[in-house]
């Protein structure tokens, strides 16, 4: 095989595992929130959806004190 064919297997094995990982992490995430939301909320959604977006606008925002983050989506 081409020395090229190495590499393109190699980087699409590379972006794979980190999308993966990306993907892992966000589930677990995910249902760890969901357990927390109907564990002490009582599974009211609309609370942890209000303490969400203003979590992750803080999140966004405390770093560098600027939402310019949200225009790259």
């Amino acid at each position: 095989m081409p020395r090229h064919h190495h590499r393109g297997i190699r980087y699409f094995t590379s972006s794979f595992m980190i999308v993966l990982g990306v993907v892992l992490v966000w589930r677990g995430i995910w249902y760890a929130l969901e357990w927390l939301d109907k564990t002490f909320l009582g599974g009211t959604h609309w609370i942890s959806v209000v303490g969400g977006v203003v979590l992750g606008f803080l999140v966004l925002y405390i770093p560098d004190r600027d939402l310019s983050e949200l225009r790259k989506l």
